[in-house]
C-alpha cells in the first residue's frame, strides 16, 4: 500500500470541504442564536472553518486506514467519534470569542445534535459518490 494515494486523498479533501460549508452555516446561526450577536457567530464559524478542516482531515484518514467494514456502524461511529472532537474545539473556540464558558457549552450542547444529524447524512451521501 502507497503512503499517499492521490485518489482517495483527493475524495477526503472534498469532503472535509463540502463538511465544512455546511457545517460552518449551522454554527454561525447557532452561534447567533445563542450569543445574540451575528458578529460573536460570524467569528467562531471562521475560527472553526481553519481547527475543523484541519481536524476533520485527520479524522477521515484515520478512518480509512479502520477495519471496519459494516456502513451502518462505521458511519454511526464515524459521527460520534467526530461530534466529541467537534464539539471539544466548539467549546474553546467559543469560550475563546465570547469570554464566556456557558455560551460555549450551550453552543456546543446545540451543536452535537444538529451536527450529528447533518454528519449523518453528510456520511451516507458521500458514501453513495463514486468521487476519488
Amino acid at each position: 500500500m502507497k503512503l499517499f494515494n492521490y485518489n482517495i486523498s483527493r475524495r477526503h479533501l472534498a469532503k472535509t470541504f463540502t463538511w465544512r460549508f455546511f457545517a460552518t452555516c449551522d454554527t454561525v446561526i447557532i452561534g447567533y442564536i445563542v450569543t445574540g450577536s451575528f458578529v460573536s457567530g460570524l467569528q467562531i464559524g471562521i475560527y472553526e472553518i481553519f481547527t475543523k478542516m484541519f481536524l476533520y482531515y485527520l479524522h477521515e484518514r484515520l478512518w480509512y486506514k479502520s477495519r471496519f467494514k459494516n456502513p451502518k456502524i462505521r458511519h454511526i461511529l464515524k459521527t460520534f467519534s467526530w461530534r466529541f472532537i467537534g464539539t471539544i474545539d466548539t467549546i474553546i473556540i467559543s469560550f475563546f470569542v465570547t469570554g464566556n464558558l456557558l455560551f460555549g457549552a450551550k453552543i456546543g450542547i446545540i451543536e452535537t445534535i444538529t451536527k450529528m444529524i447533518l454528519y449523518y447524512l453528510h456520511e451516507k451521501l458521500w458514501y453513495r459518490v463514486n468521487y476519488g
